[in-house]
């Protein structure tokens, strides 16, 4: 599995992102004199779809079949393509307050400590519906290092369309995320017409 090694600071700053949209803390101070070039409109629209990937920590393959699923869907393709990227049970843990970032997030499915409906699900792009339940596992409820993260994700805002418990370590999916539920800064417009080319 191919993974960035440029440090995530930086490569937020390139895409002009604020890093408290992966669930790290602080921006970092700007010292530095920024030089800024007037993009392309392909220069725009690639760095819109690079800037979504990063959030999500999706690789370009399986982007751009997300994207093919939404072109197909009957809604609009842009609001459709970020529904399904919000719908992977890695940015559901992430927003559930089950872990600090997404990444955290990815380690923890794979690990086998999430269920989904009362089965263990170790794949972070499995897409939740409507009425999923997700959970830490049983078993991995006492763990240290998952309380932990639990009381460092306390004060995150769950979104409307998830309900959160977490007296029971378990969250459900009210339904899926609509367009105003998205948090940062995004357009999508520009992710459709760059795939459209």
């Amino acid at each position: 599995m191919g993974k960035s090694t440029q440090p995530i600071l930086k490569r937020c700053k390139s895409l002009g992102i604020s890093p408290t949209v992966l669930g790290y803390d602080k921006e970092t101070k700007r010292n530095q004199k920024e030089v800024r070039r007037k993009k392309s409109e392909y220069g725009t629209q690639l760095n819109e779809k690079q800037k979504v990937r990063f959030i999500y920590g999706v690789l370009e393959k399986q982007f751009a079949k997300y994207y093919e699923k939404a072109a197909k869907s009957s809604g609009i393709t842009g609001e459709t393509l970020l529904q399904i990227l919000e719908s992977r049970l890695d940015n559901v843990v992430f927003r559930l307050g089950f872990a600090k970032t997404r990444d955290e997030a990815k380690q923890l499915i794979s690990h086998g400590h999430i269920t989904v409906n009362g089965g263990k699900v170790d794949v972070s792009s499995y897409l939740v519906k409507a009425g999923d339940v997700i959970a830490i596992k049983e078993a991995s409820r006492s763990m240290k290092g998952i309380n932990a993260i639990i009381e460092k994700s306390a004060n995150r805002v769950v979104p409307a369309w998830l309900e959160q418990d977490k007296d029971n370590y378990s969250g459900k999916v009210l339904s899926l995320a609509s367009r105003s539920d998205i948090d940062y800064a995004v357009k999508e417009q520009l992710i459709v017409e760059f795939y459209s080319k």
